[in-house]
């Protein structure tokens, strides 16, 4: 399959820039599963941006979002980036309210923004809490409409094809991918000039994480393995807050989120004596940034043998969670919790991978023609740790700056040569049950020792173990990969283990703490390490 543009992945990034570059070209898209599986439809709080009535009423305005974007970010962020991304942020808002999202007003009809921790002011735009939801669902609608898209669900991105994987010798750049067909089994070469990374994050190589099954770091290791610069990959941010639910079956009930945004409201984070305990880490307490409140919740966890914590809004007018978070109220009480009268359990997850592939603020890697956007990126918005609703923003304003560099630069692209042969995928013999086994166990081990070794808190010694273990288990997946036939499984596990290695390499080079990378070894921040972190394949 040929077209003009090739998007992998289904989350607001890969769809906002598909809509828009239909205008253009062909567009395909493509995407593991179904597309409602992203973290973007799993988002619940919000998209953060400056209002021009935000500005002349509350007083709000972007130097103000950018400096608390800069204070989450400890010293890491790209100043240029976060002005660039967040002074667009009003004209990404008119984009999705033209794709049809409704984002909850005032009586007055002005929209209702809420708080989350980090934020200095109310700039949160949200459709109650599954805002992420309610944004997916408009963009699929849109896309599903035009001629120029064509969208195929159950399609696994394998592998980017390079000029360089081809042997070529010209000057490196992006002709493709090849792509798995999990109704047939069959492994089909997509070719593109123009190749679009947004696949999401990478929470499934821990133990918990918020985020669905889906995430498992496919596009940041199909574009290492490409030869893409990565960057930042010790920064993976925990929320503070899922529901400690230890009896549940399901994926959902394991991973379910309680939003930010129920703080930013009056929720109180306390311990099992009823004590606001994060004041003691922090003045602005459970409004604090991310991971100074998950740091805080690990530490008062370890040092009561408590199993969690609790998240308490009992204080709230009744009634008020039922109508402000509909969907949490609704899912805590089919859980058998009633969050009007008992205070929340919840603990800290894996939630969002603030490294990525290297990109510049029109979304270009390192590799000709390949652009990554949303999670999957590095751009320098998040720094060291991610302010929270600047994921949605992102994913948004980069889809529109990717395309509008493409479009601009078109006449300066260099098409792919027309005697390129690109070699068909070379099947493999089928897999036996008992080696399905070892797949799952080795799943299963890969988000162990990551929750054990590279969590929240780690040492110069947890890291080298995780390391050297993971040497181990790449070898077995690899032949697992090589030797049999190609199925989503053992992809995703070929995936969760690079992805593993990365962050525990770029773990290993920080000899610092700085955001949401924590070690005991090296407690203080080191100005020796204020930079990137970039790892490559050679």
């Amino acid at each position: 399959m040929q077209s003009d543009f090739l998007v992998i992945g289904s989350g607001i990034a890969g769809l906002s820039f598909a809509i828009h570059a239909a205008k253009y070209g062909s567009v395909t898209v493509i995407t593991k599963g179904k597309m409602l599986e992203s973290n973007t439809a799993w988002a619940q709080g919000g998209i953060s941006a400056v209002l021009d009535k935000a500005k002349r009423e509350m007083g709000d305005n972007e130097e103000a979002h950018i400096a608390d974007t800069l204070d989450a970010g400890a010293g890491l962020c790209k100043e240029h980036a976060v002005k660039t991304i967040i002074d667009e942020g009003n004209a990404t808002i008119d984009d999705l309210v033209n794709f049809g999202v409704e984002f909850d007003r005032n009586d007055d009809d002005s929209y209702s923004l809420g708080k989350e921790g980090g934020h200095s002011q109310r700039r949160i735009l949200h459709c109650k809490d599954t805002t992420g939801l309610e944004i997916a669902k408009a963009l699929i609608e849109t896309a599903k409409k035009l001629d120029n898209v064509t969208i195929l669900e159950e399609h696994f991105a394998i592998d980017l094809i390079t000029t360089a994987k081809l042997g070529i010798a010209i000057e490196d750049r992006i002709v493709g991918a090849y792509v798995l067909d999990e109704a047939t089994g069959k492994v089909n070469i997509f070719k593109s000039n123009q190749v679009l990374l947004a696949t999401g994050g990478c929470g499934k190589v821990y133990l918990y994480t918020t985020n669905p099954d889906s995430s498992t770091g496919d596009g940041l290791a199909m574009a290492w393995r490409a030869g893409a610069t990565i960057s930042n990959m010790e920064f993976v941010q925990f929320h503070p807050t899922c529901f400690y639910n230890p009896s549940a079956q399901g994926a959902e009930a394991r991973s379910f989120l309680v939003s930010e945004a129920v703080r930013g409201e009056g929720g109180i984070l306390i311990n099992a004596q009823g004590v606001e305990f994060t004041k003691q880490h922090d003045p602005r307490g459970s409004l604090a940034p991310r991971d100074i409140v998950a740091r805080a919740i690990d530490h008062e966890i370890k040092k009561t043998g408590a199993a969690c914590i609790y998240l308490d809004v009992t204080h709230k007018p009744k009634g008020f969670m039922k109508e402000r978070f509909p969907h949490i109220y609704e899912t805590l009480l089919s859980f058998g919790h009633d969050c009007e009268k008992d205070p929340i359990p919840v603990v800290p997850a894996a939630h969002y991978q603030c490294g990525g592939v290297t990109t510049d603020t029109d979304a270009r890697t390192t590799i000709q023609g390949l652009y990554a956007i949303g999670e999957v990126a590095c751009t320098g918005l998040h720094g060291a740790n991610r302010l929270a609703s600047n994921s949605l923003l992102e994913g948004n304003v980069m889809a529109r700056r990717a395309l509008r560099y493409i479009v601009k630069n078109l006449k300066h692209h260099k098409s792919i040569p027309n005697d390129i042969t690109i070699p068909s995928w070379e099947g493999r013999d089928a897999t036996p049950p008992d080696e399905l086994v070892l797949v799952s166990h080795n799943w299963d081990e890969i988000r162990r020792l990551m929750w054990d070794y590279v969590s929240i808190v780690r040492t110069d010694n947890r890291l080298q173990r995780a390391a050297r273990r993971l040497r181990n288990l790449r070898k077995e997946v690899r032949e697992f990969y090589w030797g049999h036939t190609v199925t989503s499984d053992i992809l995703e596990l070929r995936n969760l283990v690079a992805t593993s290695m990365l962050i525990v390499d770029c773990a290993i080079r920080r000899k610092e703490s700085r955001g949401i990378h924590y070690t005991l070894d090296h407690p203080e921040k080191n100005d020796q390490y204020l930079s990137d972190t970039e790892v490559r394949k050679f």
